[in-house]
């Protein structure tokens, strides 16, 4: 699953589970509701519990809940807890003698590039919070 993929089904839960009457479901429940595979938004909800996003109950009653107000959650937060990479990933493969010297010029500028594009996407990604999208998906 993609970078994207993973954070707008992220979002989807947490935005279903931030307008649930309960505030809390389970994955097959949001699954349902946001098109999402139940397997793969336990693996995401389960890491967003790692890092304190939702809480999580087993048993017959149990499910996920947001851990805090969708004020509180910013995007970045969300992205953190479910990538295990960047954004921009450069994949550098072995190189002759001959090839090393202008590709690995080449490759620093791109990995000193996209270390900017980085930071500028994370920071962009503080300054949205949860409730901002549902706000906003919320328009008529």
């Amino acid at each position: 699953m993609s970078a994207s993929t993973k954070l707008s089904a992220s979002v989807k839960a947490l935005c279903y589970l931030a307008q649930a009457p309960d505030q809390t479901g389970t994955s097959v429940e949001i699954a349902r509701h946001t098109g999402v595979n139940a397997s793969k938004l336990r693996k995401l909800l389960s890491m967003m519990a790692k890092s304190g996003i939702v809480k999580s109950a087993l048993g017959t009653r149990g499910g996920f809940a947001l851990n805090r107000s969708p004020r509180q959650i910013h995007l970045q937060e969300i992205y953190c807890a479910i990538e295990d990479r960047k954004a921009f990933h450069l994949n550098v493969p072995d190189e002759t003698q001959e090839q090393k010297t202008h590709s690995i010029k080449i490759n620093r500028y791109f990995l000193n590039l996209f270390a900017e594009i980085q930071v500028e996407i994370e920071n962009k990604m503080r300054g949205i919070t949860l409730q901002s999208i549902i706000e906003e998906i919320n328009k008529p």
